[in-house]
């Protein structure tokens, strides 16, 4: 959807440097084969197909955008606290943004 996101297309059938004209509408290309997430969609090409054009229904909203724009620009992970602190772990490696410090003039931050 980026194209159509960038008002270069109103379709993504309509941006020719797509795999969406292979996934969503079937047509040949010796270039593409099926990526294992695609075909986890369904067990014949059919239902491939549909399950793949029906992510296509909703647009992602802006704020999620940013959400996902923000963490791959930065490496961070997407997902729950719990997860994110199992991969911090894992990684040994920060996943996502930690809150600024406080007053260090303060008593509390003093007594921390």
């Amino acid at each position: 959807m980026n194209p159509v996101r960038a008002g270069m297309v109103n379709d993504p059938a309509e941006y020719p440097w797509s795999s969406y004209h292979f996934n969503a509408l079937g047509i040949e290309n010796h270039l593409l084969k099926p990526h294992s997430v695609y075909k986890e969609l369904g067990v014949d090409e059919v239902t491939c197909r549909t399950q793949y054009l029906a992510l296509f229904s909703n647009p992602i909203p802006i704020a999620d955008m940013e959400i996902i724009r923000t963490a791959t620009n930065k490496a961070w992970v997407l997902g729950n606290d719990r997860f994110k602190a199992k991969v911090e772990k894992i990684l040994n490696r920060q996943m996502q943004q930690k809150p600024h410090g406080g007053d260090r003039r303060s008593e509390i931050f003093k007594s921390q």
